[in-house]
Formats: C-alpha cells, structure tokens, sequence
C-alpha cells in the first residue's frame, strides 16, 4: 500500500512539472513580445481575410537603397514588411492610407495565434501618415 502512495506522488509530481513546462512554452511563444520597433514606408495593401477568424493582414513597402558592387552595377532594393492589426480602429485607418508613407509601431510574438493573425509582427500604433500628393 506504501508502494501505491509512492507511485501516486510520482506520477502528481511528474504531471505538475509536464502541465509546468507546456504553460511556460506556451506562455514564450505565443504571448511573450519577442521585439518590438517602428518601421517606416508605403502601404502596399490592407486587408480582412479569414474564414473562421476574420483578421487585419496588411503589406507595406519599406524605402529601397542602392547598392554599388565595385563601381559597376547599382541596384535598388526594397523590403516588404508583412503585418497584422488586431485593432479595429488601427486597420481603418490603415485602409484608407494606400500608397502613402506611414510609420507604424509594431510587437513581434514567436508564433502566431489564428484570432491575431497570420504574421508574428502585430502592429499595435500608427505614428505617422503622409501623403506623397502633397509636398507643403
């Protein structure tokens, strides 16, 4: 009968450090802000797509540069900046910003939750807008 209390210790211990580890993996990769930072560019196109959970997905086109490789070739680069919006109010505005430079604050998680969205980068403030139609 000791032996049985023995292996019931065992086995609660054993459960209690599996339920311990699964909450902390968990914890670290979806909900934990890996980095957060402010880019800066041109809304490409803004979005509500999903099936079940209907989620903000949006694209912007970050300021290219040049490169000279020797003197000889000189090319232009671009990034593409792949986001969610989780936020109404945030994605409305960024509707309506097609084609202008924005700059926008941003979390980055591990992993991607299906109500959040489909990218780990979930911008969480628009800072700036501005309109390339107008210069002054």
């Amino acid at each position: 009968m000791a032996q049985l209390s023995r292996k019931a210790k065992i086995i609660t211990i054993l459960s209690l450090l599996i339920a311990i580890v699964l909450t902390l993996f968990i914890y670290f990769h979806f909900f934990f802000v890996y980095s957060s930072g402010v880019n800066a560019g041109n809304i490409n196109y803004m979005q509500c797509e999903g099936i079940i959970f209907k989620t903000y997905e949006g694209k912007m086109i970050q300021t290219g540069f040049k490169t000279n490789a020797g003197g000889v070739n000189t090319s232009l680069r671009s990034n593409e900046f792949k986001f969610s919006v989780t936020d109404k109010k945030i994605a409305d505005t960024l509707m309506r910003c097609s084609g202008k430079e924005v700059e926008l604050r941003w979390k980055r998680y591990m992993g991607t939750l299906p109500w959040r969205g489909n990218s780990q980068y979930v911008v969480t403030e628009v800072l700036s807008i501005q309109d390339p139609t107008r210069l002054f």
